[in-house]
């Protein structure tokens, strides 16, 4: 059971351990990335066009979730795809709503904090100072808005009962973070702390950053051990550290098939490419995001039905 965040200090993991794992060849796991706005509308469209085919992800006996997807993980616990999609498809139009920061600048700030790192540990702390500074200059205000804003788009804030790692690193320290039901922070501040991709997110006296810095926007290597994995990648897998890092979804596969698993990887169709990137975090793209993965969603059931039973 998860506690109030006043009341005690978050324990959250900070590794995925081979013995975490389950033993059950059966076991399914659905991986969903990060991809700002429209990556979450393109993950839930797919997600429904999935479960109305007849392919149910959604009750995966593990869900890894980060920043975008940590968003969506929550939300498929505690509404139905179906619902879900329909709100984004039924959502007025606001032509004033604009992102907080221009991802144009975001970009260009973390690509040269990427450039100045000797490797994925430097990387991550770098970030992370960056991000305290921008805290301190946003003030609490803005740390008390970012959770209202989070909390007011989850069905629910309870955690749920099945299985479901949220990814983050510590702004501290640059240790990565996994957050589940038994790490003592509520639901909404776990997926806040995915999110944070601007400043650091604090909870009490610990303080986040996007889960998608962890090793990359869909931190794949979570599903460790389960028979069969299917991932969500908005980004396509791709990542904007050296390859030399290794810290590409495509390294991640490779190892969770090396380690038994089959594993299978959903990703924007060509078509809809131009939704993500620099657009993704243009909340008018949500309806066409949606529509798109709600078509792919679909098409791949049909296909691979069988990987899923």
């Amino acid at each position: 059971m998860t506690t109030s965040p006043q009341s005690a200090t978050p324990q959250p993991t900070s590794v995925a351990s081979p013995r975490q794992a389950p033993d059950v060849p059966s076991r399914t796991a659905l991986v969903l990335g990060g991809g700002g706005s429209t990556g979450n509308a393109w993950l839930l469209g797919v997600i429904a066009g999935l479960t109305e085919a007849g392919m149910d992800v959604s009750r995966a006996d593990l869900v890894v979730g980060t920043s975008a997807g940590a968003t969506a993980a929550a939300q498929i616990s505690g509404a139905s795809p179906a619902r879900l999609l329909g709100d984004i498809l039924g959502a007025a139009a606001d032509p004033a709503r604009t992102p907080v920061r221009p991802v144009g600048d975001h970009l260009e700030r973390t690509n040269r904090i990427i450039a100045d790192s000797v490797d994925a540990a430097d990387l991550r702390r770098r970030l992370g100072a960056a991000a305290l500074d921008l805290a301190e200059m946003a003030g609490a205000s803005a740390q008390t808005r970012w959770r209202a804003t989070v909390a007011s788009r989850l069905p629910s804030q309870h955690w749920p009962h099945r299985r479901m790692l949220l990814t983050a690193v510590d702004a501290h320290t640059g240790e990565p973070v996994v957050f589940d039901r038994h790490s003592g922070v509520e639901l909404a501040d776990a997926v806040a702390a995915s999110c944070a991709s601007g400043f650091a997110y604090r909870i009490r006296d610990h303080a986040f950053i996007d889960g998608g810095y962890r090793s990359n926007a869909d931190n794949a290597d979570l599903a460790a051990g389960y028979a069969r994995v299917l991932v969500l990648s908005p980004f396509g897998g791709r990542s904007r550290t050296p390859a030399g890092w290794g810290l590409q979804l495509a390294t991640q596969i490779e190892n969770l098939r090396a380690g038994g698993s089959r594993v299978e990887t959903i990703i924007p169709s060509p078509a809809a490419e131009h939704l993500f990137g620099a657009n993704a975090m243009d909340a008018s793209l949500r309806p066409p995001a949606a529509r798109a993965g709600y078509e792919q969603g679909g098409a791949f059931a049909e296909e691979f039905a069988e990987f899923w039973r």
